[in-house]
């Protein structure tokens, strides 16, 4: 039986690392995005040797880059897991003009998720099946936090909208989409957004404040979307996932709210 491929943008570290480990351990052929990340890239690929995997470089939200992409992959995609995004610290390494900023989380967190599926879809409903997995986040897809910048939030929840909006579309299609929102997740762009900058007992202090008491491990998220991807999950056809810990619901504990 031919192997399913999956297409994970951002997969050279946090969730999408966490995500092309565990599908490529699980028989999938798959192919994974970075931007600036080569070496990381290369790591992994290195370290899935007798795996079925590959690394492609794409600046999200460049149609060009798109395009280079497009023409690269080496077949069909049967999943696309929209991962890549910024996020409000990470943004302000690239630029530090305000309005760049809002350009750089809105083009990559929102259109280029946009743009690739739009890309992607033809080719799965010409197929009969296909399946695509947002990467949004608790806050903008879910609930909001006014420390972080405001096109961050605005981004993830267009992400959140998108999802929403496809599954509508092609509701009587082969086409199952899904969106996950992730809360407070032990990465990269969870360290500088919340934790850089913090004490030993602050840093203590505020995971043992969340709710559930820890940050969220991104293999528990990319769990999640290898389950999406099974026939049981099809019920869930449409639905912006909270994968909080229960952040959602209580946005506060982060915020320093009521506790």
């Amino acid at each position: 039986m031919e192997k399913k491929t999956v297409l994970i943008t951002g997969g050279s570290s946090g969730i999408g690392a966490a995500m092309v480990t565990l599908f490529a351990e699980n028989g999938y052929a798959v192919w994974f995005t970075y931007n600036t990340g080569a070496q990381r890239a290369g790591r992994l690929v290195d370290s899935l040797e007798n795996k079925h995997i590959e690394s492609f470089q794409l600046d999200l939200g460049n149609r060009e880059s798109h395009s280079r992409l497009l023409s690269s992959l080496p077949g069909k995609v049967d999943i696309l897991i929209n991962n890549a995004g910024l996020g409000s610290k990470t943004v302000e390494k690239i630029s530090s003009d305000m309005h760049g900023q809002d350009a750089l989380l809105l083009s990559v967190n929102a259109l280029g998720p946009l743009w690739l599926a739009r890309d992607i879809i033809p080719s799965m409903l010409e197929r009969g099946s296909g399946k695509i997995i947002f990467i949004s986040s608790v806050g903008g897809g879910v609930t909001q936090f006014p420390s972080f910048h405001p096109a961050d939030g605005m981004s993830k929840a267009a992400v959140a909208y998108l999802g929403r909006h496809l599954q509508a579309k092609y509701s009587n299609e082969p086409l199952d989409i899904f969106t996950i929102c992730p809360g407070a997740t032990e990465t990269p762009m969870f360290e500088a957004s919340t934790l850089n900058g913090l004490d030993a007992k602050t840093r203590q202090r505020l995971v043992e404040s969340l709710p559930g008491g820890r940050l969220i491990k991104p293999v528990e998220i990319a769990r999640l979307a290898l389950f999406l991807c099974t026939e049981e999950a099809r019920v869930l056809r449409g639905a912006v996932i909270d994968a909080s810990l229960g952040l959602g619901v209580h946005p506060g504990a982060l915020t320093g709210g009521d506790k």
